[in-house]
Parts: structure tokens; sequence; C-alpha cells
């Protein structure tokens, strides 16, 4: 059995450090701390490292003070040009002054509310200003930092920086995609029945060329084998002459065995009269 002043002294020293984890907390060095009392702040900020309260009347809130990020519902803008789209995009902003945050915004709820706020409406009015394609491809970047710098400075009131606000996606309506893509089809139609066109333009040139340069080919190549036929006729009219002039009995005599062997062949009959000159080597 423990006696009472054992007792007594054990109860000392646990009131002692309930006092004592009452009265003393630390703030990490991800975090800045407020100190409220009976629900008011008192004391400013408090940044990292061990700090001391009232006890039972003063409580602490802690703050992340590292980069957070806010990623918002896609919501539907209207470019320049009058081209409805659907932007995804985040924000990542930092708690710059706690004590602010907390009598503007309250929470991280009442925080982000605000943040959706001011960064559609920039966004809407900024992308307002630049064409469909300007927002997807050309200017992206200058945009952006326009949102930045503008929501960044209307937070301040609520003791919160934005570092930076990006569009992680764009897309457009149904309806609009549909009417694009019909658009794109056209267009793609269009371009095939150009090239299909200059195609059978460039075509019919190359096969007209081809025939003309056949019938060039072919006119050449006739008049050449014409004037080869035409010099051979007159080296064998030569040759016939000189035989002739040599030998003309021997000359008729094989010119009649040529005919002879072109004219009477199987089946043929001739009527001539016995005294024919055809059939005189015959006889």
């Amino acid at each position: 059995m423990l006696g009472k002043k054992t007792i007594i002294l054990l109860g000392v020293v646990a009131l002692g450090f309930v006092l004592l984890t009452q009265c003393l907390y630390t703030v990490d060095q991800t975090e800045k701390a407020i100190v409220l009392q009976l629900g008011k702040p008192v004391g400013g900020v408090m940044l990292p490292g061990l700090h001391v309260k009232k006890p039972f009347v003063q409580n602490v809130l802690f703050f992340d003070s590292r980069v957070l990020e806010y990623d918002a519902r896609p919501e539907e803008i209207l470019t320049k040009d009058k081209k409805n789209m659907i932007v995804d995009n985040f924000t990542k902003y930092r708690i710059v002054d706690p004590l602010q945050y907390y009598l503007t915004v309250r929470n991280e709820r009442g925080a982000l509310a605000r943040l959706d706020d001011i960064v559609y409406a920039q966004l809407r009015v900024a992308l307002g200003g630049y064409t469909l394609i300007e927002v997807v491809a050309e200017k992206r970047g200058q945009i952006m930092q326009e949102v930045s710098a503008r929501a960044s400075e209307l937070v301040k009131d609520y003791g919160i920086e934005i570092v930076d606000v990006r569009i992680k996606r764009t897309d457009l309506p149904a309806e609009n995609e549909r009417a694009i893509f019909g658009r794109m089809r056209a267009e793609r139609e269009r371009q095939a029945k150009q090239y299909r066109s200059e195609g059978q333009e460039e075509s019919a040139k190359i096969k007209s060329n081809a025939d003309k340069d056949r019938a060039l080919i072919l006119a050449d190549a006739e008049r050449e084998s014409a004037m080869l036929q035409g010099q051979g006729d007159g080296q064998a009219t030569a040759i016939y002459a000189q035989a002739l002039n040599q030998a003309p009995d021997f000359y008729a005599f094989k010119r009649s065995m040529e005919a002879y062997e072109k004219s009477l062949k199987n089946n043929t009959r001739v009527i001539l009269t016995p005294k024919s000159e055809f059939f005189r080597y015959m006889r």
C-alpha cells in the first residue's frame, strides 16, 4: 500500500506534468502558429521553436507554411473568338500570414473557396482576351503569368500568396467537338480532292510527254528502218546485177529454181502452155 505522502507526491508530479504540457508547445519547421485565448488571437504569429502559453485558457492553431496545391474543378470559359472551352486548372499557394488568414477565411475550406472565386474570375478575364489557338498553343505561358500576378495581388488580404496558376487540360464541349471535327473532316477531304486533282493533272502531263516521246522514237526507228531497208535493197540489186553480168545463164537458172520452190508446193495446180518460158529448165 502506498503512503499518503507518496500519493500526494504522485499527484503533484502528475499535475506538474499536465501543467507543463499545457504551458509548452512546439512549432515544427514546416509550420507557423497562432495562439487563441478564449477564441481570440493573442501574441501574433509563432515561428518554429519551443513556446509557452497560458494553460487551459489558451490553445494553439498550426498552419502549414509549405507550398500547397489546390486542384480546381473544370469550368467553361469563353475565348476572344467566341469559342467555348472547358478549363481544368490548379493553383499553388502559400500561407504567409497565419493571423490574417485566420481572421479573414478562418480555415482551409474558406481559403479554397476564396481561391476558387478569384482564380476562376482572373482566368475568365484573361482567356477572354485571347483566341482559342493562342490559349491552347501560342501564349499559354504568358496568360498563366498574367493570371498568377493578378490573383496573387487580390489574395494578399487573406494572408495568402499565390505561387503559380497552371492549366492542366483544355477541352471543348461535346457539341463543339462534333462541329470542329466536322470542319476538320471537310477540310481534309477538300485537301485530298485538291491533291488528287493535282496528281491526275501531273499524270496526264507525264502520259502526254511519254506518248510524244514514243511517237518520236517510233518515227525515228521507222525512218532508220526504211533507210536501212533501202540500203539493203540497193546492195541486193547491185549484187544481183553483178551476178547477172558474171553468169547470166546460172543466174536465170537459180532464179527459176527459187520460183519453182515458191510456186509449186503441195496440191498446187498450174495451167501453162507447153512452150511457156516458166518451165524452160524442167524440159
